[in-house]
């Protein structure tokens, strides 16, 4: 039977996870929203549906199967869309790929073939298509650096610095260190009244084969091998025993819903499923569901002010921007190519969708990161087969 009022532990939990989840990838998310051709306006809905979307799809589930299960959006997904191409029907077009990676994550729930097909992508060219798409972004901050070194450097000091006492409090340092250095160096960083609320915005999807493949079925890819799945794998490293397909189909409906609002992807979390799953979250492993259902609950607060993060995220240098979205993605790059050279009879394989993704090459209408997964495909069946 469900408590009437939450643990006073997992409610400060849930404060930390939402802290961290949203304040750790913020800067990505309106980075990839921005690159798919989205305005301000436009990047802040998505920005308050996506957390609205991790928010009440948490509590939601937390409380259908009374299990901590976290929900994030798509960090790895929205940094694909940050270095790919802008679709020709723009923001509008991007919206329509959106629609087509969640419907394919409903179907991954719904149909085990396609997830058993999703899951035997190799975890090493996965890991390495998400390397090579997080290269560019990771470089950015020492561009910065030599480029506008009063405002990039502090911000990669205070990252580095905070990271040697907590690594989880490290990027959320940093933003608070871009936030000061805006403030120091913006004439302005007023926000109107009206401008403190999101207004969700309509985007009606529209559908192009190109923009599908492209950008859609790598948006997947990346999702599901980097999040939903290890997701599932973290719940279980904490005895719980979750439903795969309910949960895949849940997050995948959740994008679709969410994806004529602006919003990329919704996916289970990994880290923060960690948070909401270990002891610190409260001694009593059936009382941690809490700890996710709270986290719900401020993702959902967070987001009703997206419009003013936005607004004031749109006073700092494109450079400052860069180098809060290159910190944040540090160390998802470092871990990406650890697991992308993990196994070394594939490490030829992994190198070629790592080499291919990251030069950002356009063939056919179709990004790098999709003929980096294809190439890298070819080379390691042809490599088992002649082994």
């Amino acid at each position: 039977m469900t408590r009437p009022f939450p643990p006073l532990q997992t409610i400060s939990t849930g404060l930390v996870v939402a802290v961290v989840g949203f304040f750790s990838s913020f800067p990505i998310v309106l980075q990839g929203l921005s690159a798919m051709g989205a305005t301000a306006p436009q990047a802040a809905s998505g920005l308050m549906s996506a957390a609205l979307a991790m928010g009440i799809t948490a509590i939601v589930l937390s409380l259908l199967y009374r299990q901590p299960i976290s929900v994030a959006w798509s960090t790895p997904g929205v940094a694909l869309l940050a270095v790919s191409v802008l679709p020709v029907g723009g923001f509008a077009e991007a919206a329509g790929a959106f629609v087509c990676a969640g419907a394919l994550t409903v179907l991954a729930g719904m149909w085990q073939p396609l997830a058993r097909l999703a899951s035997a992508i190799p975890t090493t060219l996965a890991q390495a298509m998400l390397a090579g798409v997080l290269l560019p972004l990771c470089i950015a901050p020492f561009q910065a650096a030599a480029e506008l070194p009063t405002q990039a450097l502090p911000v990669i000091l205070t990252w580095f610095i905070a990271g040697r006492f907590n690594r989880l409090f490290a990027v959320p340092a940093a933003v608070i260190a871009a936030a000061i250095v805006v403030i120091l160096n913006a004439s302005d960083t007023g926000i109107a009244p009206d401008q403190v609320l999101t207004a969700p915005l309509w985007i009606t999807p529209t559908f192009s084969l190109a923009s599908a493949i492209g950008i859609g079925v790598p948006l997947f890819v990346v999702t599901m091998a980097t999040q939903n799945i290890p997701g599932i794998a973290v719940m279980r490293s904490f005895g719980y025993e979750p439903k795969p397909g309910p949960l895949f189909a849940s997050v995948g409906a959740a994008s679709i819903l969410t994806a004529p609002f602006g919003a990329a992807a919704t996916c289970l979390a990994a880290i923060t499923q960690a948070m909401c799953s270990n002891e610190d979250s409260h001694p009593d492993p059936s009382l941690r569901y809490w700890s996710a259902i709270m986290a719900g609950v401020f993702y959902c607060i967070l987001g009703i002010f997206a419009a003013a993060i936005t607004g004031f995220a749109a006073h700092a240098d494109p450079l400052l921007m860069a180098t809060l979205t290159g910190v944040a993605l540090m160390g998802v790059l470092a871990n990406a190519t650890h697991a992308a050279l993990a196994v070394a009879e594939e490490r030829e394989a992994a190198v070629i969708t790592f080499a291919i993704t990251a030069s950002g090459i356009t063939v056919f209408g179709l990004g790098a990161a999709v003929w980096g997964l294809l190439a890298g495909g070819i080379v390691y069946l042809l490599s088992r087969k002649t082994s």
